[in-house]
């Protein structure tokens, strides 16, 4: 990745290039209502391109999945708008059981804070994080069309399209 990884405190305050200030932090468990505001405010566009298909709710076990990690194997941060508190976006990644140095990450920015940074902010700490857990190489599949992401992984760098099927990619690159 061209962007230095920066190791992430339990909390960071980070002013994005707008101007707008957010607070970054690991997930906690009780952020699954923090999480289904964030989810509510997402457009269909961007809950399809995140998740892959037409969610419309994020159902128990899926909050239990997102919230109850072990900050190892499995990392999220999330980013509040510090003016509101609002959920404005999340990073994750989880490690491949086959091939420990490679976790997939996503990353999800709320639609009225896309374009700001925060994508790019939240990619960094978590680049971060993955390197203290030894972790070098990360992977994600995401559709063809989601040129949001793929704008944000072009600017980082590093980045290659390893296979493409039926309107998906998976992209790979090293920390």
């Amino acid at each position: 990745m061209a962007l230095p990884p920066e190791s992430t405190p339990a909390e960071a305050d980070l002013e994005l290039r707008d101007g707008s200030q957010i607070r970054l932090r690991p997930i906690r468990p009780d952020d699954k209502p923090q999480l289904v505001r964030g989810f509510e405010r997402l457009s269909r566009d961007s809950v399809y391109k995140r998740f892959l298909s037409p969610l419309t709710a994020l159902r128990p076990m899926d909050l239990l999945y997102l919230t109850e990690i072990d900050h190892h194997d499995h990392e999220a941060l999330i980013a509040f708008d510090r003016r509101s508190g609002d959920p404005v976006g999340v990073a994750r990644y989880v490690r491949s059981a086959d091939d420990p140095v490679r976790a997939e990450f996503a990353v999800t920015v709320v639609d009225d804070w896309q374009r700001r940074g925060i994508g790019t902010a939240l990619l960094r700490h978590l680049s971060g994080r993955a390197r203290e857990e030894e972790i070098e190489i990360f992977t994600a599949l995401l559709l063809a069309e989601n040129h949001e992401m793929r704008g944000l992984l072009e600017k980082l760098g590093g980045f290659s399209e390893t296979s493409i099927e039926s309107g998906a990619m998976e992209v790979e690159g090293r920390l």
